[in-house]
């Protein structure tokens, strides 16, 4: 894939946001501190960036961060891991081990080494307990700078643009260097400590190198195209020829590493998904063009044609290239799960519920799955057992987003309405949608006669309050 346009990002917004959280005067933050961050830094997320949530992507994050996790210390909360979708050369850790890797980086690497290594260099800032630091830091830049990135983030929050990058900027010019970016010298102990333990993970460590050298390159485009990354985390030369020299020293080590070789079949899946979905259509059709020339009876390239075409309207083609990937993968569930849903939406409802049936005896727990079953049932008015496939949903991830969108829907359908919006009220509780939250809340109150649910829906409507901002003089 091409280098795609490189803009702004909004990571600035959230580190300072992060940093306004920190009580006033703090003289440190402990990991229970950190972990209280969480929640709200979350939402803060979530109302800058769009998750990507399909499961081949984001389960292939998870595998390659867990692997890595497994080797380092131990810490007191659990990693996790999201795919946002973002056209800028990013990935940033937020509290307590939540780290964000953006699809524009993704899609500019080559193999599970450079993901490895980026991914390996952010829990190396997290067990060293530099996010921890940077929030502190963020109370000393004085309160006229805070207030100034207080505005900063309203404006962008309400769609200002500019004019909320020009406050935001303006104001923590005097801070910038101790605050936005990591020092250069957490910048070396993570490159050590992500080095390190890369190698006991079974990588080479070569991938951290040639993705900053990657980015590195684009520097001589010209101030505006500098990869937010090398902004908040600075790649000197010095730092640049540091990893070269340690690849060097450590080269036998490397090579006689126990563990088991690394395949770049399942990168290539996630990365070929992730430009299919969210990539230039064109650049996507020209490349799998090209594959299927090479290499006819390519499952990835016909699978991956066939979510194309699905995404064009084109579903009986699409349709057609899915049977060929299952010519060489008879029994994977995601492509049978994206035959059925070709033939959910073509109308064919019978083939979708016999395929659709077939991949859920293969792999019953997948969610993809079960959220098309939940649909097809609804479009046949079957709502109780669509309802009933989106409550075990919702059981195994409270806030998946489009189970809550579907099942306030539904209950809508059956006239259910205070239920209705409850459920609504969460999808957009956890779509970061927090005006739509509220509004929805507070119709469930007026209408839900469950006194559970109403203490709840108040305690949500509590948690969600946010500051208000001043009145313009």
């Amino acid at each position: 894939m091409p280098f795609l346009k490189i803009k702004s990002a909004g990571i600035a917004i959230i580190i300072f946001l992060t940093g306004l959280m920190v009580p006033p005067g703090a003289e440190s933050i402990s990991v229970k501190e950190e972990e209280k961050l969480v929640k709200e830094f979350l939402v803060a997320v979530k109302e800058h960036y769009q998750f990507i949530d399909d499961p081949i992507i984001v389960n292939y994050l998870n595998t390659v961060g867990k692997r890595l996790v497994k080797v380092f210390p131990s810490m007191p909360f659990e990693f996790h891991f999201y795919m946002v979708k973002d056209d800028t050369y990013n990935a940033f850790a937020g509290p307590a081990g939540h780290i964000f890797m953006h699809s524009g980086l993704f899609l500019a690497m080559d193999s599970e080494e450079e993901l490895a290594g980026i991914i390996g260099h952010e829990i190396a800032h997290v067990t060293s307990r530099h996010i921890s630091d940077r929030i502190e830091r963020s109370t000393k830049i004085g309160a006229a700078a805070l207030a100034g990135v207080a505005a900063g983030v309203l404006l962008g929050i309400a769609g200002a643009g500019k004019a909320a990058t020009a406050v935001s900027m303006g104001a923590i010019a005097a801070g910038q260097s101790s605050v936005l970016a990591y020092s250069r010298e957490d910048e070396i102990q993570a490159d050590q400590v992500g080095l390190i333990y890369l190698t006991k993970a079974g990588y080479t460590g070569k991938g951290l190198l040639s993705t900053l050298e990657k980015m590195r390159s684009r520097e001589w485009f010209g101030t505006q195209q500098i990869p937010t990354y090398l902004k908040t985390h600075p790649a000197s030369e010095a730092r640049l020829a540091y990893i070269g020299s340690w690849l060097a020293s450590n080269a036998e080590k490397i090579q006689n590493t126990e563990l088991t070789p690394i395949s770049n079949s399942d990168f290539e899946r996630a990365h070929l998904h992730l430009a299919t979905l969210y990539g230039d259509p064109d650049v996507v059709l020209k490349d799998l063009q090209a594959r299927l020339i090479k290499n006819p009876s390519d499952s990835m390239a016909h699978y991956s044609y066939g979510i194309l075409l699905s995404k064009t309207g084109d579903r009986r083609e699409a349709a057609d290239h899915f049977k060929k990937a299952l010519e060489q993968n008879a029994f994977d569930p995601n492509i049978l799960v994206e035959l059925a849903q070709v033939y959910f939406l073509d109308g064919r409802n019978q083939e979708a519920l016999n395929t659709l049936e077939g991949a859920l005896s293969i792999a019953p727990e997948d969610t993809e799955g079960r959220l098309l079953m939940a649909k097809i049932q609804a479009s046949l008015a079957n709502r109780t057992e669509s309802i009933e496939l989106l409550q075990s949903l919702i059981i195994q991830d409270p806030e998946h987003v489009r189970a809550l969108y579907l099942l306030g829907n539904t209950y809508g359908k059956q006239g259910k309405l205070g239920l209705a919006h409850y459920y609504l009220g969460k999808y957009y509780k956890a779509d970061g949608q927090i005006r739509n939250a509220v509004f929805q809340f507070r119709k469930a109150l007026k209408l839900i006669k469950d006194s559970d649910k109403e203490q709840e829906i108040n305690a949500i409507l509590e948690d969600l309050k946010r500051p208000v901002e001043p009145k313009k003089s």
